[in-house]
């Protein structure tokens, strides 16, 4: 199950619109879904409380104060009823409706169309994927579409987060990224001023688009920076360095086949063997976020939370940042 959706009954909870994925799971729409349709499609109308906590040991039960267990209502009370998390007092839970609601409210209502929805695991993470107006075009044959995600969770250690997404239309493959390693257009934490820290990214739709500006200018300068064999070497060891505590003489048979994979996918990779982009900078980012998104860890069963919310973000954010240095100081003028 190296989706991770969340499957009950035999059936994803998750909607889509468009290509079928890869996964072959979830509920089909002909085209891009309100809100309303796309939480109602993805099966997320459910809600999550916080239940008191007890320790059990023999005869004797003792409350656990300020420490709470959250639960899917729906679910409550039934024998595969699971707990998300294990959350203190002061944590304020972000229902999945809320959660679409405050979307609509950043993206605008009837701009932004709404393309997939799910949950992962049992239900304990949650995202939101739409499509804002416009392209972005990096060269005459590499178009981008535009995509904002949300993701959020009821385990309480996971944020709200707001990423910009590009989609690369030449080969539909997805490129999950922030503009700067760790940094996102928005987060918030489920605590009790939630509300106000969603007020606040609000404000955030100019920061927004800004960001898409920023990430075209810096792809483009990706795709005019050409790149030879031992500098794509030298990019691709930089973004799977050796741990700290290995030596640098024993480099971990992982992280040979993590780098080898990426420069073979430099050469090609879906779309990059196009005269206007091969062997350049961005057809190496691109080795990259292909090899993560589509073939590294193929067979974990959270594959795909790693690659969009976990490790493989975490690897793509870092090719990322490591392009911005080999091409220098980005200008949106």
């Amino acid at each position: 199950m190296a989706h991770n959706l969340y499957i009950e009954n035999g059936k994803a909870h998750m909607m889509y619109v468009g290509e079928l994925p890869w996964h072959k799971l979830g509920t089909p729409l002909r085209e891009p879904a309100t809100s309303a349709q796309a939480i109602k499609a993805a099966g997320l109308g459910w809600t999550v409380r916080k239940v008191p906590l007890y320790a059990i040991e023999g005869p004797g039960v003792a409350h656990v104060p300020r420490h709470y267990g959250v639960v899917p209502e729906d679910r409550w009370g039934k024998p595969d009823c699971p707990v998300f998390g294990i959350v203190s007092e002061d944590y304020h839970p972000l229902q999945n409706v809320e959660a679409f609601e405050f979307f609509d409210s950043i993206v605008g209502q009837k701009v932004a169309m709404y393309h997939t929805a799910g949950a992962l695991g049992k239900g304990e993470h949650v995202w939101i994927l739409a499509k804002l107006p416009g392209m972005m075009e990096i060269t005459a044959s590499d178009v981008l579409e535009k995509y904002v995600l949300l993701s959020t969770g009821h385990d309480g250690r996971t944020c709200v987060r707001v990423i910009l997404t590009p989609v690369r239309v030449v080969c539909q493959n997805t490129l999950t990224i922030a503009l700067q390693s760790g940094e996102e257009i928005a987060r918030a934490y489920h605590t009790r001023s939630m509300d106000r820290q969603l007020d606040n990214a609000r404000q955030k739709v100019q920061a927004l688009m800004k960001g898409f500006d920023t990430m075209q200018a810096a792809f483009r300068a990706m795709a005019r920076r050409k790149m030879g064999e031992s500098e794509v070497h030298s990019y691709v060891e930089r973004v799977f360095p050796v741990p700290d505590d290995v030596p640098e003489r024993k480099v971990p048979q992982w992280i040979l086949e993590d780098r080898a994979n990426c420069v073979h996918l430099f050469h090609n990779g879906l779309g990059n063997n196009e005269p206007d982009v091969k062997e350049t900078l961005w057809t190496a980012y691109n080795g990259i976020t292909e090899y993560v998104d589509h073939w590294r860890d193929r067979g974990e069963r959270e594959h795909m939370y790693a690659v969009c919310f976990g490790r493989g973000f975490q690897i793509k954010g870092h090719a990322f940042s490591e392009a911005l240095t080999l091409v220098g100081p980005i200008s949106t003028n």
